[in-house]
């Protein structure tokens, strides 16, 4: 059997055979990463979703049975009423109790909790989540341990991270619904 030698090109350069190799997988592909990004939706979906649940059930942990939802209670009323201290204080007042803002807002926790633990629409849930965080956010600004800094920030940076990695394709919904008519038609609804 002989062995062919690598002809020159026609610049007079040696042409090397087809090495295949492949270049390393960035952190964030790697399997050990996309898992992290998984467990780490499927934990902030849960903190969401636990939210939407309490305050419509008033399961006991921060909403006692007597102001749920279902029984008239208001989500927004206890926190915007009395939480709010600084420059915003007055706005998120006059929010308190309204009856589209514990609509959107309880519409928000659940469509969020629901987007993130299914991995679906994690575009539209980080958004949405982001608007939700910073507006909690600013409803306590100064925050009690940090003169800029709390967990809402945090969470709102983490929510942007997760879209931007896809971690709903990992344990998650999020390749078959990309996969769909409407969100190829829609990408925003990725």
């Amino acid at each position: 059997m002989a062995v062919s030698t690598p002809r020159k090109a026609r610049t007079g350069h040696r042409v090397l055979p087809n090495l295949h190799v492949t270049a390393p997988q960035p952190l964030t592909e790697s399997p050990a990463a996309r898992y992290v990004w998984a467990v780490t939706r499927l934990a902030l979906g849960w903190v969401f979703a636990w939210a939407f649940l309490d305050k419509t059930f008033g399961l006991g942990h921060e909403t006692p049975a007597a102001k749920a939802w279902i029984d008239g209670g208001s989500p927004t009323a206890g926190f915007l009423k009395n939480s709010p201290e600084g420059p915003l204080a007055g706005f998120y007042n006059g929010l308190a109790g309204q009856a589209w803002a514990d609509w959107l807002f309880m519409l928000g926790l659940a469509g969020i909790g629901i987007a993130l633990l299914l991995g679906i629409g994690m575009r539209l849930a980080a958004v949405a989540g982001v608007l939700m965080l910073v507006m909690m956010w600013s409803a306590v600004l100064p925050p009690a341990n940090n003169p800029f800094m709390d967990d809402h920030l945090i969470y709102a940076i983490v929510l942007v991270g997760l879209a931007l990695v896809s971690a709903g394709d990992t344990l998650g919904l999020g390749r078959r619904w990309g996969g769909t008519a409407l969100v190829r038609r829609f990408p925003v609804l990725k």
